[in-house]
């Protein structure tokens, strides 16, 4: 059964703008702290953003200034907003829910052209 499913992924110019969306189930949103990485090729899974246990967010220094991560409880669903995208932005976005178990979801290619 999947757990969380991204959208939102594709193809765009650079200095153009993406959302990802992620939907959770409503068990694992309630119990999780829910964030975003990427994997480009050849390089590790590194943290884009997330929300903390606490509700406050993290950035990578990469994308601070450029992308937002926000969430809709009452849909279980969190999104990342990525503005004035860069080439280096391109990977395949996985989405993350921290809780007692960690969850990933399938991953969503973003390609940025220059």
């Amino acid at each position: 059964q999947v757990q969380l499913v991204e959208s939102g992924g594709g193809l765009v110019q650079a200095g153009g703008s993406l959302r990802l969306s992620c939907a959770a189930s409503r068990n694992i949103f309630s119990r999780s702290a829910m964030g975003w990485y990427r994997q480009a090729p050849g390089k590790q899974r590194e943290l884009v953003a997330a929300f903390t246990s606490g509700g406050s967010t993290n950035y990578a220094d990469s994308v601070k200034g450029r992308f937002t991560i926000s969430r809709d409880n009452a849909k279980s669903t969190v999104y990342l907003q990525m503005n004035s995208l860069k080439p280096e932005d391109t990977a395949v976005y996985y989405c993350n829910a921290r809780g007692l178990v960690i969850y990933w979801g399938q991953g969503t290619q973003v390609t940025v052209s220059s």
